[in-house]
């Protein structure tokens, strides 16, 4: 009896990392904007694709401070960037994007300042080429934030009376880079860091009145990509994606001595994480999925009793 073996590849990467962490957010200004763009394409030559967008955010601390750095006590600063680069030459191209950002607080888990979804379907003749390019950045810090009782909606999640939440300084960075001559690419994009501003009735020793962000949410950025060819026909080129992230986590501690309550934030958590996968040649299924989150879940204090000073 003679067995014969048969063997597909099948090219697949996957990564959903979940991470709880004090992100707060950057509350919302007064004024919001939006924007709005759908684009089509179905051409045979050559099309192209350019986006960018950055927004800086702060809480206010620039009204009695310089700009950053240093930032001030009780403050919060966001940055955040998408850009896509995508260039099809000497093929038939079809091109489909849509792409909504908004600088309105977000409410609830399922609601994204910056949404953007992408197909791309690129048959090249003779040297044609198509090349994408794709990268989204969330960078946030903040030098700690007292008003626990605002950051949250649920009192019990809230913590002690004069909990806080402490300093953190978390960037994470997503994106892909494709050069195909065959292949049908599919992107999407999510991201969240702006919510909704609660003012600061108790002014601080510096005279100003903070907004606080409603941190329910959580901070979140996602980035997928999927890369397949036609029908039996696969995706000739390469494909890689990838996410870097850099987490610093602060606590809040007090040193009860002999005399008032003694207050520090040391940095409690340094998380470094990345992940590249890379795929070339002729490519049934290329797909990975990408998630991060960081979440407030409740304020406290950590009291260390201290004896008393020698005399």
């Amino acid at each position: 009896m003679k067995f014969t073996l048969f063997m597909a590849a099948l090219l697949m990467g996957s990564l959903m990392a979940g991470v709880v962490l004090a992100d707060s957010g950057e509350p919302a200004v007064q004024e919001t904007q939006g924007f709005v763009t759908s684009t089509a394409m179905q051409v045979f030559g050559t099309a192209a694709e350019i986006d960018s967008i950055a927004v800086d955010m702060n809480d206010g601390y620039t009204i009695a401070f310089p700009p950053a750095p240093p930032l001030p006590p009780t403050s919060v600063i966001y940055s955040s960037a998408y850009s896509e680069n995508t260039l099809a030459d000497q093929g038939l191209v079809t091109y489909m994007k849509s792409a909504d950002f908004d600088t309105a607080g977000m409410a609830v888990p399922n609601q994204y300042n910056l949404v953007t979804e992408k197909l791309v379907e690129f048959v090249g003749t003779g040297t044609g080429r198509m090349t994408s390019e794709e990268q989204v950045t969330m960078d946030g810090a903040s030098t700690g934030q007292d008003a626990p009782d605002l950051t949250l909606t649920c009192p019990f999640a809230a913590g002690d009376e004069g909990g806080y939440n402490p300093p953190f300084c978390n960037i994470v960075q997503e994106g892909s880079v494709v050069d195909i001559t065959t292949g049908s690419l599919s992107t999407a994009t999510r991201e969240r860091f702006i919510m909704i501003a609660v003012p600061d009735t108790t002014p601080s020793s510096y005279g100003i009145a903070w907004p606080y962000p409603l941190a329910d949410p959580g901070t979140e950025s996602d980035y997928s990509i999927a890369l397949t060819g036609f029908g039996d026909i696969p995706a000739s080129g390469s494909a890689t994606a990838y996410i870097s992230a850099r987490v610093q986590e602060g606590r809040d501690v007090i040193m009860d001595g002999t005399g008032p309550y003694d207050e520090r934030y040391p940095k409690s958590e340094d998380l470094a994480y990345s992940e590249s996968t890379t795929v070339s040649g002729d490519i049934t299924l290329f797909e990975k999925n990408m998630n991060y989150l960081g979440k407030l879940t409740g304020t406290g204090r950590y009291i260390i009793d201290l004896p008393p000073l020698p005399p």
